[in-house]
């Protein structure tokens, strides 16, 4: 069974709605919650998640937000903290990874921080390895030496929700011979793209496609029921694959 990894921005539109939502699509057939962390400058985020980014901002998000939601949610889903590095830096890394090990947080996903700057930083906590289309074979195998949880393939050169498509082919052949970690795909998979970009790797990570929903001048039930709905059938898509 191939695994669904949902994004949502924390505290977007508030506390209980995350929580709500993430119990939701665990029900819904999600196996990981994403748990965005917002940040005035999401480099790697599209308009959609940057809107989320900020209105959680404009409405007052605080860590301690995060760290709400995640004690509420962390020993009933497997969950990951996503952001830049700025968020983890500001209040101390060793500060952040504490408060993640109290609420059973699995990983870290932090786009901005290069391999060439981990060392310092990788055995505090579970870090997500990131490989893109443009690394080449040697690149992805010093990457993932010490891969933790799954990797995150970014399906294409750019920000999230552009649905660029681009062969990755050779990038998984490459990943699969460095590493036997779980491999994840993400940007640009949605309902219609699932089932195609879910071919030869374990896993989808889905954000837009959810933060869409909640951008939306919706009611609270209607959001959370059309978001798990999303879930079911992207689920039922990527499990239809016969690799």
């Amino acid at each position: 069974m191939k695994q669904l990894v949902a994004y949502l921005t924390t505290a977007f539109p508030d506390i209980n709605f995350t929580i709500d939502a993430t119990l939701a699509l665990k029900e819904a057939g999600v196996d990981k919650i994403e748990l965005g962390i917002p940040f005035s400058d999401p480099v790697a985020d599209g308009p959609v998640i940057e809107k989320a980014n900020l209105i959680a901002l404009q409405n007052g998000f605080k860590l301690n937000d995060l760290f709400e939601v995640s004690n509420k949610i962390g020993n009933k889903i497997d969950t990951y903290w996503m952001g830049y590095f700025n968020n983890f830096y500001h209040k101390g890394y060793d500060f952040i990874a504490s408060q993640a090990k109290k609420s059973n947080i699995k990983g870290f996903i932090i786009p901005d921080l290069p391999f060439e700057e981990i060392a310092p930083y990788e055995n505090k906590h579970p870090l997500i390895s990131f490989v893109a289309p443009t690394d080449d074979k040697e690149r992805i195998k010093k990457v993932l030496k010490n891969a933790q949880e799954f990797i995150y393939m970014v399906a294409y050169a750019g920000i999230t929700g552009s649905g660029k498509q681009e062969d990755l082919t050779q990038t998984i052949q490459n990943i699969r011979e460095a590493s036997n970690t779980p491999l994840f795909i993400g940007f640009g998979v949605n309902e219609k793209t699932a089932k195609e970009k879910s071919k030869g790797v374990d896993g989808v990570i889905v954000g837009s496609a959810f933060i869409k929903v909640l951008l939306e001048n919706d009611t609270y039930s209607n959001k959370i029921n059309k978001i798990s709905e999303i879930a079911r059938n992207i689920k039922s898509e990527i499990n239809s694959v016969n690799d």
